[in-house]
């Protein structure tokens, strides 16, 4: 059986983004979203994912961007003096190795973040982290701590296979830079470290993961490619639709008109001849573990 949850990253950055989402779940191929609890449009996306209670909406975990949501007496110098967290990945682990940041503080970042969600009526569904911080060990610690303790116990897996790497799966647009290529090859020195914890801990992940080479040059004839490939077991395909508008140049993302490109992309209607070509079955982190559930609306085989 192959099964694929198409999961969208950055839910609340903008409402341009919140809407580029809902749209991609009605009328394309998204099943899933993660929804940062510190982004400006965070209230926008919760009023969106209740009007659409079948989308899977997960907690996309942030320490790298923006402010905290934890109290500082608990996340200590995971912030600084404005309350804001590091703004690159080479800060937060700088952090880490210098001792000023341990389990216990990401710990309770998390936590804060999660508890918003829930204060706002999202259960979340799964759980990942904004930049792939959780591939470092310590960060991986506490997502998989405040998994247990919360209840959550699905996450995602966020290392591409090095064929997948090399070839760039999602993407028909060229090679991606040598850098981006660099960075997931370096990520899957823990993945052997994240196998084992998720195993101690009793959580569940996708068996494979896309995306990351492919992010800023996913489009739909790549998607395509990547259906007709795609392997036994479940998959994941992150994704970051969105409407590349003024209020996202505003937000200085790196994504602008990449996010436009990966809405077109998603709502591609050939893509659905290829999954009812290929057998595959659309699911959510909702409905990972759960066997042969999936969703109708696609045309595929629903419980």
């Amino acid at each position: 059986m192959k099964q694929l949850i198409v999961n969208a990253d950055d839910f609340g950055l903008t409402e341009g983004v919140n809407r580029g989402i809902i749209q991609a779940f009605r009328e394309g191929i998204l099943t899933s979203a993660t929804l940062m609890a510190n982004a400006p449009a965070f209230e926008d996306a919760v009023a969106r994912a209740k009007a659409y209670p079948e989308l899977g909406v997960g907690c996309h975990l942030v320490l790298i961007g923006g402010r905290a949501v934890g109290l500082r007496d608990e996340i200590g110098s995971l912030v600084d003096g404005r309350g804001r967290l590091p703004v690159t990945m080479a800060a937060l682990v700088m952090k880490i190795g210098t001792w000023q940041v341990g389990v216990r503080q990401i710990a309770a970042e998390f936590l804060a973040q999660i508890w918003k969600l829930r204060a706002a009526g999202i259960e979340p569904t799964h759980y990942d982290t904004h930049k792939h911080s959780q591939c470092h060990p310590v960060v991986m610690e506490a997502l998989a701590q405040v998994a247990s303790r919360t209840g959550v116990l699905k996450v995602r897996r966020p290392y591409e296979a090095p064929r997948d790497i090399f070839r760039v799966a999602g993407s028909s647009s060229g090679d991606a830079p040598a850098g981006q290529k660099a960075g997931a090859l370096a990520a899957r020195l823990t993945a052997w470290k994240f196998g084992r914890l998720i195993k101690r801990k009793g959580l569940g992940a996708p068996d494979h993961f896309f995306g990351v080479t492919a992010t800023g040059r996913l489009d739909a004839a790549g998607i395509a490619k990547l259906l007709d490939e795609l392997p036994d077991g479940t998959s994941e395909l992150m994704c970051h639709p969105g409407e590349y508008d003024g209020a996202l140049v505003a937000t200085g993302s790196r994504l602008g008109q990449q996010r436009q490109q990966e809405l077109n992309a998603l709502l591609a209607p050939g893509l659905r001849n290829v999954l009812e070509r290929r057998g595959i079955q659309l699911i959510s982190y909702r409905d990972l573990g759960r066997g042969d559930r999936g969703y109708g609306r696609s045309g595929l085989s629903s419980a």
